[in-house]
């Protein structure tokens, strides 16, 4: 990329929004690819952003990275809704308008201390809402991967690495997080999970407007009980395992847990009339209790908020920031439900509460044929790399 950018400087401003816009889709191929240990080739975005002849090609450079990171969208909604795939374009394309405009219009030709201050106000800006609830793909994710076990020194240090990038020294900068990847790869070591508690991946089917059924739920009862015969003391199920919430349904989850000694997180909804939340449930013999309600639902499929304005119920509730850790037998959760994975506050808000382990549940059933699962597995795995914590993952595919 290097020989590229270098050769271009004596090209025509177009070819070398080309040359960069190449690039820049290079990067979010590699660095989103699902594979957490490419996760820092994404920090090579604000090199190639800084590089823009003119605004036109920055919007290009950020419509390229963006696109190509989140390449597996179009085929998700398709899995979800059903139909063809003009409507997965036309969210893909629209979800990545929030990132382009902020990188678009921040934009600066002049090199210097007020380029590197509009890059951090970006990076800022599409990590907080409103433009950080489509955040995804932001390259502060790498740093985990790059300074593991340095927690909040770590990001600092990452996000001066970004800011550096956008400066003439942005190969040494590259060179120096190179290493310091393969130096955090080499020697870093995760920690163990809690004891007793074990995490059951399910692969049930499912489609668009369906929640766990009878016989699913006892299916998952099933799975429990296996884990409880091996010695389980707290079992994580993923998102949506314990369908919609209700009395009926959480006597029936306490009734299956008599004599287990056990307690689960599983994933469910509660409606009202007004929408649902979308939560996670700590369930045992004794009864249940909320244990967390979604921050950030996925915008357009669960999060719908436009709907209250026709007198419509809105879909599901984001609670922004509320509960961002939570209890469960003594230890400290940072809890993150599917879509939280790939954006930023929700984990950095659980941070400053100084959770002991993080538990990531997802219901992947609609990301057949996509990367979608396995980038968000690779985002909670570099953050909790970043603040040295126990990883739990749950998911259904």
């Amino acid at each position: 990329m290097v020989s590229l950018v270098r050769s271009s400087r004596s090209c025509p401003d177009s070819v070398k929004s080309v040359i960069l816009t190449v690039a820049a889709i290079a990067i979010g191929i590699i660095g989103w690819s699902g594979n957490p240990f490419l996760l820092p080739v994404a920090m090579l975005f604000p090199a190639l952003w800084a590089m823009a002849p003119a605004r036109t090609g920055a919007a290009l450079v950020a419509a390229g990275y963006f696109l190509a990171a989140s390449h597996g969208l179009p085929q998700g909604v398709v899995n979800f809704y059903g139909g063809g795939i003009g409507a997965g374009l036309t969210l893909w394309v629209a979800a990545s308008a929030g990132f382009v405009l902020v990188h678009t219009v921040l934009w600066t030709a002049c090199p210097g201390w007020g380029r590197v201050l509009r890059y951090g106000i970006a990076a800022v800006l599409m990590s907080v809402p409103p433009f950080g609830i489509v955040g995804w793909a932001h390259p502060i994710t790498g740093a985990g991967m790059v300074f593991s076990g340095w927690g909040w020194l770590g990001l600092g240090a990452a996000m001066m690495g970004l800011l550096a990038m956008t400066t003439r020294i942005w190969p040494i900068v590259t060179l120096a997080m190179a290493g310091l990847c393969l130096w955090s790869a080499a020697t870093w070591a995760p920690p163990d999970v809690p004891e007793g508690w074990v995490v059951i991946d399910t692969r049930f089917r499912g489609e668009n407007g369906r929640y766990a059924d009878y016989a699913q739920q006892i299916a998952t009862f099933a799975l429990v009980m296996e884990a409880a015969d091996d010695g389980a003391k707290v079992v994580v199920l993923p998102e949506s395992a314990a369908g919609i919430w209700t009395p009926t349904t959480a006597h029936l989850w306490s009734k299956a847990l008599e004599g287990a000694g056990l307690t689960v997180i599983a994933g469910a909804i509660i409606v009202d009339p007004n929408g649902y939340d979308n939560v996670m449930v700590e369930i045992s013999e004794e009864g249940s209790r909320i244990l967390y309600r979604e921050r950030m639902p996925v915008p357009v499929s669960m999060w719908q908020p436009w709907r209250a304005l026709i007198g419509e119920p809105a879909g599901a509730r984001a609670h922004f920031f509320d509960n961002p850790a939570v209890e469960i037998d003594g230890v400290r959760v940072a809890p993150l439900i599917c879509y939280e994975q790939l954006i930023i506050w929700p984990i950095l808000q659980s941070a400053l509460h100084n959770p002991d382990v993080i538990i990531a549940t997802g219901n992947g059933w609609w990301t057949e044929n996509t990367n979608i699962v396995a980038i968000q597995r690779a985002s909670a795995n570099a953050w909790a790399r970043l603040f040295s914590l126990p990883l739990i993952v749950s998911f259904n595919t």
